[in-house]
């Protein structure tokens, strides 16, 4: 954020410039900012980030000095001060300590200075080089987010977040803070700082500070008039004058730290390479092992043969290559990402790495070279593609091979999909399982994006407007990449035999299953989401008017901070201890949902938001997405999301389709059958508390489900000591909520908000659950020591997940990691079950030639359209199909449902 000045002038500035970065603050921001880890999950985001930062600043702004300062070990002047200074920090989280160790010995062999001086923090060493700078008339950046250094800010010395690209100069601490950067110590002595355990006064928040100081001018001035300020704020501040001293020279900066100011100490170095090089081996760092060896991915391209084929020779040439090989990169160039509607532009082959070749086909510009037509080279190409005994490289194969049977060319034979390679050898490794992504993780290789050749925003053009040569560039490299990766993952997979058979016949062999159900698709009716958007719309209009008359004002319903203000401010109701990411208080549903136990507003707020969505995201979008040619919906299943191995779904997401309130009950009601056909829905029944069974052993649960019983009233019976016929509705409640919510690792605070209870009582529900189930409890506890030792833990299959956390200090990340680590091999084991049910059953759909099309997977369901005259038998195959597909200690049980739309299956 900036005010007036523009950051291109501040940074252009004539005079040299020093950047001083605050180190142990960025530390700090980079292990928050990105979840990477090797291979073996050894945890490296924090020095990634910081890596990527560093050359960052270099690479843009071409520092003439620059200077790294970290806090030094052990206590500081202010902690002889107030011990108590910074006493609520936790200390430094387990995965963060190694990485904050590699990080002190990377940055100097980046060639850059670093200092660390005892007794007083970085922020005084930083403050104390800015004055000395300014002095020499430098022009000094400060490299952090810190709001204590914006005291420091001048006309020759700003205020720099290098990771969300803001610079304040005065005009814009004055805008952040109302305040004047001279002003930023009293500022910050009056509010206080929790982080650091500094008082401030009680009830002063950011506004009151600001405008006391605009009105008195300082905080001397301020308490020079004390008895003039009214209310109980004013006597906070009067009888914390003491205090209040105490905060003041706490917060401000020491500027007269003995540290040399040295320019010639202060220039960038040549850095150590050996040193770099075996860091970055170590942590995997491809991208910039690959920048350390002079083969950055734009230089690597000057090596590469990448070629258009322009002619029919050229082709053939090409063809009899491609049925020589064994195994070829493959990949298709469309008019945009819709496989059913978007237009084939170009095919990428390679046959071996570093050389590819791109045939476009329907390249339309101005000039535009004379192409093949797109049934020649789908002509010769067919053979190919079709050959069993050649395999296929393909990131992302489901895409590419439903635009070839667009075409009506079955790609067959042997396809390895590098996108599910990565993803099955590790789901969690903190970023996407893109081509892009992919490359740089494991070749150290930059590829070109689409946006280099297609340009972005508005003026982005699809591929057919792309000139064939920057299109070569960019289409021939994919294929090329995709090869490279699958001979880099390949061994990987290989080399753990479990891997490879969650990835061999769960995951490739789901492809082509997804694909059918996509090209399905599924019948909506119009007219309805058309009354509902109706519906929908009145009762927004009716909740609205409810709001602003119980809270006696009009206000933008979508704005949080209007929503802060008329909550917290003009209703006055208790604050939340929930906060949003720049420490204001929450509006979210979780901080709504405690509010409305004590007022109506926020429960109204809340009903609007959950009509609005629906309206917004379902009954107004969903007409919208009906395909032209079908007239029906065909979502998007994507496989590679989801660390526990669930499918998720895009245009429409139809796992997220609320169904806890009528309104959202209704929407499936949109969903129907074609005339003649039912919907016919197939649902795996407490299927996660069946695991649990299984995966504990605990006797008292698997008898309870190998009796076929409510699992329900009898886990009500156990933990209240009741008969079954005894058992009450909130009884059966309560246990339904002690079942589910401790595969979620839910502890007593969070079941107690769920049923609405004492923390203490619900405490002692969870006490008298593992008295009658012991081996759930032993499992748990197995399950969080298994997962601290070798951080990751295992579906039934073996799919890995690897857990992030699980040894942090910091008790919200370790105990979220620990929730983690109990639930992922249920929901993990959950999802790989209904994966191989809807590959067992679309093969005997194609192998019985019944009627009948999967359409749907949400969760836990399955949903069929099935011709009226079919349903019974139908039912009974699918659902016994669905039953046998795994062999566990309690029987797989499905419910079903028919009706002539998918609510009505539902229920």
């Amino acid at each position: 954020m900036i005010a007036s000045n523009d950051p291109s002038k501040i940074l252009d500035s004539t005079n040299k410039k020093l950047y001083l970065i605050d180190g142990t603050a960025y530390v700090y921001r980079a292990y928050y900012a990105m979840n990477l880890t090797t291979a073996a999950g050894k945890p490296t985001g924090a020095v990634y980030t910081m890596v990527n930062m560093l050359n960052g600043i270099i690479r843009d702004h071409a520092p003439d000095y620059m200077v790294t300062v970290f806090d030094a070990k052990g206590k500081t002047f202010r902690d002889d001060i107030f011990p108590e200074y910074k006493a609520n920090r936790p200390p430094m989280p387990d995965e963060l300590r190694p990485q904050y160790e590699i990080i002190q010995e990377l940055v100097p062999a980046m060639g850059i200075p670093v200092l660390c001086i005892p007794k007083v923090e970085a922020d005084d060493v930083i403050g104390t080089l800015a004055v000395q700078a300014e002095k020499q008339n430098l022009f000094t950046v400060i490299a952090s987010a810190d709001k204590d250094l914006a005291q420091l800010v001048t006309d020759q010395v700003v205020l720099r977040d290098e990771m969300r690209k803001n610079e304040m100069d005065p005009n814009g601490v004055q805008e952040k803070f109302g305040v004047p950067p001279n002003r930023i110590a009293d500022y910050l002595a009056l509010v206080g700082d929790t982080s650091d355990n500094i008082p401030g006064v009680p009830g002063v928040g950011a506004k009151t500070a600001s405008k006391w100081l605009q009105s008195y001018g300082s905080l001397d001035e301020i308490v020079a008039n004390a008895d003039q300020i009214g209310g109980k704020v004013g006597e906070n501040f009067r009888n914390g004058l003491e205090q209040l001293k105490l905060s003041r020279e706490l917060v401000e900066l020491k500027l007269d730290v003995d540290v040399e100011f040295n320019l010639t100490s202060f220039q960038l170095n040549a850095p150590n390479t050996d040193v770099l090089r075996d860091i970055y081996t170590q942590l995997e760092f491809k991208t910039f092992l690959a920048e350390l060896n002079g083969a950055s991915g734009h230089e690597h391209k000057d090596e590469v043969n990448y070629t258009a084929i322009l002619d029919e020779d050229s082709l053939d040439q090409l063809v009899t290559r491609l049925q020589a090989s064994d195994v070829f990169g493959l990949d298709t160039e469309t008019t945009g990402i819709n496989a059913r509607q978007d237009s084939l532009v170009g095919i990428s082959v390679s046959v071996q790495e570093n050389e590819a070749f791109y045939i476009p086909v329907a390249h339309n510009y101005l000039n535009a070279p004379e192409q093949l037509s797109r049934d020649l080279v789908l002509g010769k190409l067919a053979p190919v593609l079709q050959s069993e005994s050649i395999a296929k490289v393909i990131q992302n194969a489901k895409f590419d091979k439903a635009v070839f049977a667009k075409y009506e060319v079955e790609v067959k034979g042997c396809i390895y999909d590098t996108m599910l390679e990565s993803y099955v050898l590790n789901s969690t490794g903190g970023f996407p399982h893109s081509l892009d992504k992919l490359s740089e993780k494991y070749l150290g290789h930059i590829t070109t994006k689409y946006e280099d050749v297609a340009g972005r925003g508005k003026k982005q053009i699809t591929f057919d407007q792309v000139e064939v040569e920057q299109a070569t560039t960019y289409a021939a490299e994919d294929a090329d990449i995709a090869l490279r990766l699958h001979k880099t993952l390949w061994p990987k997979l290989k080399d753990n035999k479990a891997l490879l058979k969650v990835y061999e016949s769960i995951e490739m062999p789901l492809t082509a299953v997804l694909s059918r159900m996509e090209n399905n698709g599924v019948l909506l009716d119009r007219d309805e989401l058309s009354r509902q958007s109706a519906e929908l719309q009145t009762g927004l209009e009716r909740v609205q008017r409810e709001i602003f008359e119980l809270s006696g004002t009009e206000f933008n319903l979508s704005s949080p901070m209007q929503i802060r203000e008329v909550l917290y401010e003009k209703l006055g109701l208790h604050p939340t201890n929930k906060k949003t990411s720049k420490g204001a208080l929450s509006t979210s549903e979780q901080a709504l949902r405690e509010l409305a136990l004590f007022h109506d507003v926020p429960k109204l707020i809340l009903e609007y938001r959950g009509l609005f969505k629906l309206k917004s995201t379902y009954t107004d979008t969903l007409p919208a997405l009906i395909d032209p040619d079908s007239g029906r919906v065909h979502t998007s299943y994507q496989q590679a999301v989801a660390a526990t191995g669930r499918l998720s779904s895009t245009d429409p997401n139809l796992q997220n389709i609320p169904i806890r309130t009528p309104e959202g009950k209704r929407v499936r009601e949109a969903f129907i059958a074609e005339p003649g056909h039912v919907l016919l829905s197939i649902d795996y029944s407490q299927i996660e508390l069946r695991l649990m069974a299984h995966l504990s052993s605990d006797e008292g649960l698997l008898e309870a489900f190998n009796r076929g019983g409510d699992v329900h009233r009898s886990t009500a019976a156990e933990v209240f000591g009741v008969d079954e016929e005894s058992v009450t509705a909130d009884q059966r409640r309560n246990a339904k909520g002690i079942n589910f919510g401790l595969i979620y690792g839910m502890s007593a605070f969070g079941l107690g908000r769920q049923l609405q209870i004492e923390q203490s009582l619900a405490r002692d529900y969870i006490d008298q659950y593992f008295q009658k189930y012991p081996k759930v409890k032993e499992y748990m506890e197995t399950t969080r020591e298994k997962a601290r030792e070798d951080k990751f833990v295992e579906t039934i299959f073996h799919r890995r997940f690897h857990v992030q956390g699980i040894n942090d200090n910091n008790f919200s990340r370790r105990q979220h990691a620990e929730r983690t680590a109990i639930n992922a091999p249920l929901q993990g084991s959950a999802a790989d079950i209904i994966k191989l049910a809807m590959i067992e059953v679309d093969q005997w759909i194609t192998e019985s030639s019944r009627p009948v099309r999967m359409i749907m997977q949400v969760h836990d369901e399955l949903v069929f359209e099935v011709p009226e005259s079919e349903v019974e038998p139908v039912r009974l195959k699918i659902s016994e199909i669905m039953e046998k597909v795994a062999t566990l200690s309690v029987p797989l049980i499905v419910d079903s449902g028919v009706g002539t739309n998918w609510a009505t299956a539902h229920d």
